[in-house]
């Protein structure tokens, strides 16, 4: 039987989704000093509460060390370092929530890509005190003691999801972060119990999954959500920090913690395959998963036929929608009322006021290079309208 986007979901812990669809979690460059939610934030999540059936917002440092990871001179990465952070943590969930869909809270730690604390002359952390070419700032090598800490502050921020009333969390394990730094022989040469081996690369995110798990376990609903974000892949020329392999070998350890899902963040599209192989990331991710284990992808939808496409040619049981919900807030629901024909495909100055986009989301995407990001169709459309407001941090 073929699948629809609007088939209902179940997880293996009960929760229940509308929809296929996922708007995956995407930095809105709109939190104050500090990581504090702005208003410029929850018009941004209240502006989306109907873009998919489930909702995941932005990545959250768990830890004081662990960021900002956005860009110098634009508006702060958002924080759930601490219980000050918990009220406005409960006002993105409300507005996330307010139709009736699940929002997850993605929690994360920088690492070595913490740059706004370079940026106050404070240490940055990393799993080894490596040179890399890439960075403008030193890193210095975390103790034990900051590691365990560490792995405490990723249960503490769960315990403020809950509280604040998200339907779950998902563990940032993507993207060069810590949790990848500590997996990747390329960012860490350790030789105590955090590095060396593949198994001892394991260590860190699999003790972070753990001390999540028990933190659900002992204080969340039962159908609370854990979900795991990574990249299937961590490639530098021809230097490879890990293969689909070996990746394939951790995930198999984490869904032993009966996780809900598996998010793979994939830069080239949904269809994309390691070099070499003729299987999709999603066959080969989908093929370890146990039956109860959901495998959501993302990468390159803009359409409803994108979508369904997606859903047909892979084996995956969730689609992550990013630039397109970007684009149109309405992406989930005009498809859930039979209007998936009139979904806003491209980014032009007349769509522009109707995205409910952050001050800094609206200077990153109409800047000349999108600052780094993956660019809009329709971008040229709206670069005139860039005012450099926050630019000055480069001069």
């Amino acid at each position: 039987m073929s699948k629809s986007l609007i088939d209902t979901v179940q997880f293996r812990h009960g929760a229940q989704l509308s929809s296929c669809l996922v708007m995956p979690p995407m930095l809105t460059f709109s939190g104050l000093k500090g990581g504090f939610v702005s208003d410029d934030t929850l018009r941004y999540y209240h502006a989306r509460s109907q873009a998919a059936g489930l909702l995941i917002a932005e990545y959250h440092y768990v830890s004081e060390s662990g960021g900002p990871c956005s860009r110098p001179g634009y508006p702060e990465q958002l924080g759930i370092y601490s219980d000050e952070h918990l009220e406005g943590a409960k006002k993105i969930a409300a507005a996330l929530q307010k139709n009736g869909n699940k929002a997850i809270l993605q929690i994360h730690h920088g690492g070595r890509e913490a740059s706004g604390r370079a940026v106050k002359g404070e240490e940055v952390l990393a799993p080894s005190a490596l040179d890399f070419s890439f960075l403008s700032y030193p890193v210095r090598e975390m103790t034990n003691a900051e590691i365990e800490g560490i792995i405490k502050d990723f249960g503490r921020a769960t315990k403020r999801a809950i509280e604040a009333g998200f339907s779950g969390v998902e563990i940032h394990g993507a993207n060069h972060y810590l949790l990848q730094q500590f997996f990747s022989s390329f960012s860490n040469v350790r030789e105590d119990k955090w590095g060396g081996s593949l198994e001892k690369r394991m260590a860190f995110p699999l003790a972070v999954v753990k001390e999540v798990k028990r933190v659900v376990e002992k204080y969340a609903p039962k159908d609370f959500i854990v979900g795991y974000r990574i990249s299937p892949e961590e490639i530098h020329g021809d230097e490879a920090g890990y293969s689909y392999r070996e990746a394939q070998a951790l995930i198999r350890e984490v869904i032993k913690y009966e996780l809900d899902y598996i998010h793979l963040s994939l830069w080239e599209g949904y269809a994309s395959k390691p070099v070499g192989s003729d299987r999709t990331y999603a066959e080969h991710f989908k093929s370890i998963l146990d039956n109860q284990t959901k495998l959501i992808i993302v990468g390159g939808v803009f359409s409803e036929e994108d979508a369904q496409d997606a859903i047909a040619q892979t084996p995956t049981d969730l689609i992550a929608v990013g630039r397109g919900t970007l684009i149109d807030p309405l992406f989930g629901q005009k498809i859930k009322e039979g209007r998936g024909d009139e979904i806003v495909h491209q980014i032009s100055p007349e769509q522009l006021e109707q995205t409910a986009w952050t001050s800094g989301l609206r200077e990153a995407f109409t800047r000349e290079d999108s600052l780094g990001l993956p660019e809009l169709p329709g971008h040229d459309s709206i670069t005139e309208l860039h005012t450099g407001k926050y630019d000055s941090a480069e001069k």
